[in-house]
């Protein structure tokens, strides 16, 4: 709950870089999150798990929802994956629900704040990421792996070509060595990212119109490699069974 917040100190005289106390895990039971396996809500559940928040609900249903489950409709109108309420709160936009945890569940790491020289740079990775790494991904999954008898293919094939040359701005950014994308640390717009780098290489378009650049493939291994990052995927997994043995349900 936000009656666990900690305070946040500088890490130095006159330094704009705040330093994070050690958090209690936070009480999200007010949280339940409607997710399929290796969707955008990754994005979101990953960030639960790096913010340390515990007692949430998680749903995890086959995909596509609006046809596996075809009750979620009734859930969520758009029948869209993430699906995110807390208490009133609704919401559906993948990197944009990160955004609200920090703001909510915080302070946190992941989050960098107005005042730190990096926070121009974490708010447009957040949107780029969404925005032009993720969605022309979505288009080649839909008309080359989920409906190719459309004969939209060649559109899709397109759209991955554009997706692996937009990576320039970030092959670019980790051309210095830098371990994460701002701040020096990681923070939701490495989420936000790296789910996009990830979506590539699980439908195929970095092995068939690729390869990532080495640097941004080592980027990808590092994030992939993070504890919470693993956890996450072991419990969307454990998630899903769950669902198909009937003791997880809408």
């Amino acid at each position: 709950s936000c009656s666990r917040r900690r305070g946040v100190a500088t890490s130095g005289a006159g330094s704009s870089v705040p330093s994070f106390a050690a958090m209690a895990p936070a009480d999200a039971s007010q949280i339940t999150l409607y997710h399929c396996e290796q969707a955008r809500s990754f994005r979101v559940l990953w960030a639960m798990h790096e913010m340390g928040l515990e007692g949430y609900t998680l749903v995890t249903m086959p995909f596509p929802p609006r046809v596996m489950a075809k009750e979620y409709m009734k859930v969520n109108k758009l029948g869209t994956i993430p699906y995110f309420v807390h208490g009133e709160t609704r919401m559906t936009e993948s990197c944009g629900i990160p955004m609200y945890l920090v703001e909510r569940f915080g302070p946190s790491p992941l989050q960098v704040r107005a005042e730190e020289p990096g926070f121009g740079e974490y708010l447009n990775w957040i949107a780029h990421a969404d925005a032009t790494l993720t969605f022309p991904q979505t288009v080649f999954l839909r008309f080359v792996l989920q409906e190719p008898k459309k004969g939209l293919g060649e559109a899709g094939a397109a759209y991955a070509k554009w997706f692996m040359a937009r990576l320039r701005f970030l092959d670019d950014a980790l051309e210095d060595g830098r371990e994460f994308l701002c701040s020096g640390r990681l923070t939701i717009a490495d989420i936000c990212v790296t789910y996009a780098l990830l979506l590539g290489q699980t439908v195929g378009i970095a092995a068939s119109f690729g390869p990532y650049k080495p640097k941004t493939a080592a980027y990808l291994d590092r994030m992939c490699a993070r504890p919470a990052f693993a956890a996450a995927r072991a419990e969307e997994q454990a998630s899903l069974a769950a669902w198909h043995d009937g003791r997880s349900k809408l």
